[in-house]
């Protein structure tokens, strides 16, 4: 299996120039991974760096940190990234808001985001949640107009896993797909993921996995 076409190539840490978002956008078009996954400050220029490659530019809201943004800031930053030039947007939820059983608000703050008009994938952070409140994160987010659903924001919150993916992919509808994030870092389990239902993947260590090698570390 050729995973590239299912890997969106990360690169989020803290402190990147210019020459290493150039850098991580001709590796994703080298590669022919499905985008380049990248912070939203440099949208413009990924979307310069990536025009007529066929890999869509990817950024993200309310993230790493989940959850701190008001509804409001993300739907006008929302705005801001598609008009920038993003392909699509993967996006925090207010878990705490779903705990405190304010599910309009969850709801809310998801179509809010949506409404920019490019493809979102939302971070359910399953396992801060009862299986209860997951279910309901599931159909609050498609009911909201989610493209995706993802089992988590990063591996500080869950390594991804089959079992994960599979229950998301047994809920999804209308569409509706599953991308699988936290810790990918090995070919075994990237393909277990895509088994398990996963139409895309996050992560760092997309090189690695094309080049059938395990990665130190992933995010």
């Amino acid at each position: 299996m050729n995973l590239a076409p299912y890997i969106q190539h990360t690169a989020i840490e803290v402190g990147l120039t210019r020459d290493d978002i150039v850098r991580h956008c001709e590796e994703a078009a080298e590669y022919g991974f499905n985008a380049a996954m990248i912070p939203a400050s440099w949208v413009p220029l990924a979307a310069e760096v990536l025009r007529g490659t066929g890999v869509a530019v990817a950024s993200a809201l309310d993230f790493p940190i989940v959850g701190v943004m008001t509804s409001a800031g993300k739907a006008a930053e929302a705005r801001a990234i598609a008009e920038a030039g993003a392909d699509q947007l993967d996006m925090g939820v207010q878990v705490g808001w779903l705990r405190s059983g304010m599910e309009r608000e969850f709801r809310d703050d998801i179509a809010g985001v949506v409404a920019a008009g490019i493809p979102v994938k939302v971070m359910l952070e399953l396992p801060l949640l009862t299986p209860e409140q997951r279910e309901r994160a599931v159909e609050l987010a498609m009911e909201a107009g989610a493209a995706y659903l993802k089992n988590a924001s990063s591996g500080s919150v869950e390594i991804a896993s089959p079992e994960s993916v599979s229950w998301l992919a047994a809920r999804v509808r209308d569409g509706v797909k599953v991308k699988a994030s936290g810790g990918i870092k090995s070919v075994e389990q990237a393909r277990a993921l895509l088994d398990a239902g996963a139409s895309l993947l996050g992560t760092s260590a997309g090189i690695s996995l094309v080049k059938g090698e395990t990665a130190d570390a992933s995010y």
